[in-house]
């Protein structure tokens, strides 16, 4: 059972510093979060009076179909209108380290020395969908840091970038004019989930045709009286389009916020995260009873065919009450 805990001092004093503005002690938040310490959940009550509401975009789609560099645009965007700005560029886990491997960092650096942005790579570590458990945990100490908004660039990588619609405010679909990414569109379910859709890299062949086919599907698929997401003609290393983005951004944020779907959402997100909060608790109980006489016991007449696995793990769930 998870129990409150005093924070120790430098746990405080890193509190303090990051409240104050201090880059190098939300950087070492954050490493909390995704390290999953059991200092986190004490961390986040003390900043939660702190907090603020970001605006999260997600960003989703095919691999090299520009999604940093339209994150690096959005970010000198919204920084030209005073905006703060985090941004979490999730990548796939290294098989080895555990670690982030695609050093999105390094293609953002224009903004590296700007304390009105922050930029960090964290690695999935596995995690169904593609997000880190840690994503949700790294907003909130964005909110407390004071950034307006934040960004999630997915991995988009197969079904793994369904699940910025779980985190994200406005999510983007970023498509480039290549054969069969109008077909990807449709079976990977990413239609459902675009609030805005961008057609990068627009100056190549097929863009247009690309964009008139997403604009097919949109107006069989949608219904009236609800939001129709914009197809968007972008280039990104060029800088055209983005002007475009913004605006399509802030026209779903309003619309939401007319509508309050803000606040719908915010409360699904908190309602995943408690779930979430319990199946993590319950992993971790299982995992220091496996050792347990009774429950190897249990592992064995399974792994014999003397009971069903299902049964099994029945009993086993009964005995952590």
């Amino acid at each position: 059972m998870y129990l409150p805990m005093p924070l120790s001092e430098s746990e405080l004093t890193l509190i303090d510093k990051m409240l104050g503005g201090d880059r190098a002690s939300l950087a070492r938040l954050i490493s909390i979060a995704e390290s999953r310490h059991k200092s986190l959940p004490d961390i986040l009550r003390r900043l939660a009076p702190d907090m603020q509401d970001p605006y999260i975009i997600g960003i989703t789609g095919p691999p090299g179909a520009g999604k940093s560099t339209i994150t690096n645009r959005l970010i000198k965007s919204y920084r030209d209108m005073g905006k703060k700005v985090g941004v979490l560029a999730v990548d796939p886990s290294s098989p080895f380290t555990g670690g982030a491997i695609l050093g999105d960092r390094i293609r953002m650096h224009d903004h590296a020395m700007d304390d009105g942005v922050f930029i960090r790579s964290i690695s999935t570590r596995g995690t169904h969908g593609g997000l880190s458990r840690a994503t949700v945990e790294i907003t909130k100490l964005y909110g407390a840091y004071g950034m307006d908004y934040v960004i999630v660039e997915t991995v988009g990588v197969g079904q793994t970038e369904l699940d910025i619609v779980g985190v994200a405010d406005t999510v983007l679909v970023v498509l480039v004019p290549e054969a069969g990414d109008s077909v990807q569109t449709m079976k990977a379910g990413l239609m459902e989930i675009a609030d805005v859709f961008v057609v990068n890299k627009a100056d190549r062949e097929g863009a247009a045709l690309l964009s008139t086919e997403i604009k097919q599907v949109i107006s069989i698929r949608r219904a009236g009286g609800e939001w129709t997401p914009p197809v968007l003609l972008s280039s990104a290393l060029r800088g055209e389009g983005i002007g475009e983005i913004i605006e399509e951004v802030e026209r779903h944020k309003a619309f939401q916020t007319d509508s309050g779907n803000i606040k719908y959402k915010k409360e699904k997100r908190i309602e995943r995260e408690f779930a979430e909060i319990i199946r993590e608790l319950v992993e971790e109980k299982i995992a220091r009873n496996l050792a347990d006489p009774e429950i190897i016991k249990i592992c064995e007449r399974v792994k014999s065919g003397e009971l069903d696995p299902y049964e099994g793990a029945s009993i086993v769930i009964s005995k952590l009450s």
